[in-house]
């Protein structure tokens, strides 16, 4: 092993950094002797640079390598790419500042930094023909594509849907809003934008539709839902703190009815397809930054556009460059497809989605397989179950041994299964 694999140099200059040298010592020759053993280590990713026997700093090997040596036509489609592309720039930026830290403390090799994502030149070299789908394409993809082919044209017939531009607080005259884009709307006794949001999501609640709201920060959002909890509306929020398969099980409710406002901070943009929903609320639109870009607000704004009755209500007490290109993309979008909808006699449909319960699907599947391994298991052991659950108890055991946890965890099910029909 030490013949082929150069494991055993350690940073030069350590001196004054003894835990570190011992620290990246032990580390590395419990991992080669995990490697002699099994022919595997946590993190043995980290000693990519020295099974490819690659340079230092040569980039790693990826599919795009091997798509490109089958076939160098072969075309790349990068969705949602206006997020994206930013992704892949960013990606070995912040790898390399976590590799760094991991280094310099003694608990990787100086090797590991090139167990890397690609550079973004790097990524550019290894793509040909590429396809950017966006609503909302950067100037990147512009940049590269020429004139960019829309699809404005819904199959179902749905239109984008209208915005309405209220103040954020109660009292402000109608003329702080002038020259927006969209239809201003504001009743007499207007008292603000919390208070006015949930005016208009208890009409669409008692219509059995949904209503989300996208607020600033996290605190805000968590801060709001108690809030309309307190005023007896069933609320939960969402945004990065709140781990997938809770975030999964939370938007699955939504969609249920389970409960019937979401509030979100930022994952309430790309990707979420939710034709329940009836009724966005953008509060403090006007406040310029990243979460109230035009970009961003385009595509906040599409989340209404899945339901037929899907309205936007943006709170601003002014109207910034980002809304007005939002609220005038919208409009364009709007016209072209009403105009269709109208010369080819179309009516609009709310999108027929059925609700996925990918948690209970992985856990019907799980539980499916259980059951089958215990079936055979037990006809091959004649029903003999108390020499089946030691036979099982010695192939878990064996499992985790081997570091393979997930057969050790199946095994482990089933022995549960098998004792629980013992005792009956």
């Amino acid at each position: 092993m030490r013949g082929t694999m150069p494991f055993s140099y350690f940073p030069r200059g350590s001196a004054g950094k003894l835990l570190e040298a011992e620290r990246l010592k032990r580390r590395t020759r419990q991992d080669i002797a995990m490697i002699r053993e099994f022919g595997f280590c946590s993190g043995i990713e980290n000693y990519s640079r020295h099974f490819d026997r690659r340079q230092p700093g040569e980039p790693p090997y990826t599919l795009l390598d091997y798509f490109k040596a089958c076939d160098k036509d072969f075309l790349t489609i990068i969705d949602e790419s206006h997020v994206t592309v930013p992704q892949i720039g960013g990606m070995y930026t912040g790898d390399r500042s976590r590799k760094n830290t991991l280094v310099e403390h003694g608990f990787r090799l100086p090797s590991a930094v090139d167990n890397r994502p690609l550079k973004f030149d790097e990524f550019e070299k290894r793509v040909g023909q590429t396809i950017y789908t966006s609503a909302t394409p950067g100037q990147y993809e512009l940049s590269r594509s020429g004139k960019p082919v829309e699809q404005v044209i819904r199959p179902t017939g749905l239109v984008d849907p209208e915005i309405i531009v209220r103040p954020i607080v109660g009292g402000v005259p109608r003329t702080v809003l002038k020259g927006a884009q969209g239809p201003s709307s504001v009743p007499g006794n207007y008292q603000g934008q919390v208070k006015d949001f949930i005016a208009e999501a208890e009409l669409v609640t008692k219509r059995g539709g949904r209503s989300m709201v996208t607020v600033l920060t996290k605190k805000m959002a968590e801060d709001l839902a108690a809030y309309l909890a307190e005023k007896h509306i069933k609320a939960r929020y969402v945004h990065s703190d709140v781990k997938t398969i809770e975030r999964i099980e939370i938007l699955r409710d939504f969609r249920k009815g389970v409960f019937d406002v979401l509030v979100g901070v930022n994952l309430l943009r790309e990707g979420l397809d939710l034709p329940e929903v009836e009724l966005v609320g953008i509060l403090d639109a006007d406040k310029e930054g990243f979460l109230r870009s035009d970009t961003s607000l385009i595509q906040t704004i599409g989340r209404a556009a899945r339901n037929v009755r899907g309205r936007v209500l943006l709170y601003a007490d002014a109207v910034t460059g980002s809304m007005e290109r939002a609220i005038g993309e919208t409009n364009r979008r709007r016209e072209i497809q009403i105009a269709y909808n109208k010369k080819h006699k179309i009516t609009p449909k709310t999108i027929e989605k059925r609700i996925h319960d990918i948690v209970g699907d992985i856990e019907r599947t799980r539980k499916r397989a259980v059951s089958e391994l215990t079936k055979i298991d037990s006809t091959a052991f004649g029903g003999d179950t108390a020499k089946l659950v030691r036979e099982k108890r010695r192939q878990m055991h064996e499992a985790a041994d081997r570091l393979d946890f997930e057969t050790a965890a199946l095994i482990r099910d089933e022995i549960r299964v098998l004792e629980g029909k013992a005792k009956t």
